[in-house]
C-alpha cells in the first residue's frame, strides 16, 4: 500500500489524465480540520477555493483531473463542506460530476475510491470507516480494463456538478 506522500508523488508524475471515483459521505483528513471548522461556523474560505492552487498545477501544465462522486442526499456537513470547494476546482480546470443515489439508482460501481491514472494504472483507496485513509493499493494490470468501465460508467451516469450544485445549494 502506498502512504498519502507515495499516492501525492502520483499527481508530480502523470502524464496526461487523473480520474477519481468518491464514494464516502465522510473524509477525515487532518489537514482540512481548520478548514471544515471554519466552514461550518460560516467563515470566509479564502482565495485556495476561488481557484484551486493543487489542481491549478497539473491543469497548467495540459494534465486532465476529473472525478465523480457516488453521494447520497441529503448531503452531510462534510459533503456540504466538500461540494462547496468544487467550483474552485472547476475554475481551476478540473471536470467534477455527481451520482446522487436518492436522485438516480446508479448500479454497477464499487462501493470504494480508485484512482486511475493515464489509463495505466489504478489505485484502490482504503478508508476506515470514519474515512481516514490507510493507503492506496496499487492493482495489477490484469484489474486495469475493469477500472477503465468504472470510469467510463460513473463520467456517462453523472450530472454535471454545476446542475446538481444549482438545485442543492
Amino acid at each position: 500500500m502506498l502512504s498519502g506522500e507515495e499516492l501525492g508523488r502520483l499527481f508530480e508524475t502523470f502524464e496526461r489524465t487523473a480520474f477519481r471515483l468518491e464514494t464516502l459521505s465522510v473524509y477525515s483528513v487532518d489537514e482540512e480540520r481548520e478548514d471544515f471548522e471554519r466552514f461550518l461556523a460560516g467563515g470566509d474560505m479564502g482565495p485556495d477555493w476561488d481557484d484551486n492552487p493543487w489542481v491549478r498545477s497539473m491543469t497548467d501544465k495540459g494534465r486532465q483531473i476529473s472525478r465523480v462522486h457516488v453521494l447520497r442526499s441529503p448531503l452531510t456537513d462534510y459533503l456540504r463542506y466538500e461540494l462547496a470547494s468544487y467550483p474552485g476546482n472547476i475554475t481551476a480546470g478540473e471536470t467534477i460530476g455527481i451520482i446522487d443515489q436518492a436522485e438516480q439508482d446508479v448500479t454497477g460501481l464499487p462501493d470504494h475510491d480508485f484512482w486511475l491514472f493515464d489509463d495505466q494504472e489504478v489505485y484502490r483507496m482504503h478508508y476506515t470507516c470514519g474515512g481516514v485513509f490507510l493507503g492506496a493499493e496499487p492493482l495489477p494490470a490484469h484489474r486495469l480494463a475493469e477500472y477503465q468501465h468504472y470510469r467510463d460508467h460513473a463520467l456517462a451516469s453523472a450530472v454535471r456538478f454545476a446542475d446538481y450544485w444549482e438545485r442543492h445549494r
